[in-house]
């Protein structure tokens, strides 16, 4: 059976007295492992070679301050991530908006209290612990998404645009910017259901049957099920989203659940406005790229049938966002 050794957190204590660094030593030692800093100089080597996990640091030392230690930590993009802690006898609001200003997570006045010190470090280390997780799970969401771009057609570049493309619809629809960064990550996720469909079809340079067809069609539903119970992760429940509907028609015409109007949810019908133009505007072995003006017209004649009319409207009136992001993610020659 394969082990895994878990490892635990590593703590950076700095403090220019030895006296304050034992009595850390002793609260932290059994829970944590610990390593030392006696002045910021020396904070700054160990915070870039030994990536410690969070970071205790004393206001008043020698030579660089804690507040100049953490705003170099925060310029530096090996570091940045690491949150720091002050620890401080220091009490007047004045330091403790500067030491803030400066980057840090919090502020612990000393003479400390082992339970706030146990507390705190715990918590933030709860917090980076989060952060991670979403992180993985978001490198799990685009690994998926790229390989669908394996069983189709379309490139790489499709994936990121129409991403984009959803994102600024998203914003000009009246979604929150945390709402359209979360349909960024998800919409890479619309086709991962391709993965199921036999090559034979996905591959198939001519026209595909009525029956072939009919199968493509399970792709919406193929991909929630690989996608699977989503949990707590809002990323995930939005790409099941994506992934089942955005197929589905403004008229109830679409496929798998013959969805109409608002029962549509709106990721899905972002997606498919989204979707639909980059794959018109863009060429492929079996065609040549539509205009702008050309595609344009086909939006207009959907409003209402395919697509939701306000969408429409605001495609085209975001159009020099969209134009721009076509730009920047060009397919190669």
């Amino acid at each position: 059976m394969l082990e895994i050794e878990i490892t635990k957190p590593t703590l950076l204590l700095v403090d220019d007295e030895p006296v304050n660094l034992r009595v850390l030593k002793q609260l932290l030692a059994n829970d944590y492992q610990l390593i030392f800093a006696r002045n910021g100089e020396e904070a700054l080597k160990l915070a870039q070679t030994r990536q410690p996990n969070l970071i205790l640091l004393d206001v008043m030392m020698p030579g660089l301050t804690g507040f100049e230690v953490c705003r170099q930590l925060k310029q530096l993009s090996s570091t940045r991530h690491i949150p720091v802690i002050f620890v401080t006898a220091l009490n007047d609001e004045h330091e403790e908006t500067e030491g803030f200003e400066a980057g840090a997570v919090d502020y612990i006045t000393k003479p400390i209290s082992p339970a706030i010190v146990k507390a705190r470090v715990k918590t933030h280390l709860s917090l980076v612990q989060a952060d991670e997780l979403l992180d993985s799970r978001l490198q799990v969401v685009q690994r998926l998404g790229k390989a669908a771009e394996y069983k189709d057609n379309e490139t790489g570049m499709h994936v990121m645009r129409m991403s984009h493309y959803s994102k600024e619809l998203a914003l000009a629809y009246g979604l929150t910017d945390k709402q359209a960064e979360i349909l960024l990550h998800a919409a890479p996720m619309h086709d991962i259901g391709k993965i199921g469909i036999a090559d034979s079809i996905m591959l198939k340079p001519g026209k595909l049957t009525d029956e072939e067809f009919a199968t493509m069609k399970n792709h919406p539903e193929i991909g929630a099920e690989i996608i699977g119970d989503c949990g707590d992760s809002l990323l995930l429940k939005v790409a099941k989203s994506v992934s089942l509907t955005h197929h589905e028609k403004w008229d109830g015409s679409g496929y798998p659940k013959g969805l109409a109007g608002e029962d549509i949810p709106i990721e899905g019908r972002i997606c498919a406005i989204a979707d639909v133009f980059d794959a018109l505007t863009s060429k492929r072995p079996y065609k040549d790229a539509w205009s702008i003006e050309k595609t344009v017209d086909f939006l207009q004649s959907q409003k209402g049938k395919h697509f939701e009319p306000r969408l429409v409207d605001l495609m085209i009136e975001i159009m020099p966002k969209i134009l721009d992001i076509k730009a920047t993610f060009r397919d190669e020659d």
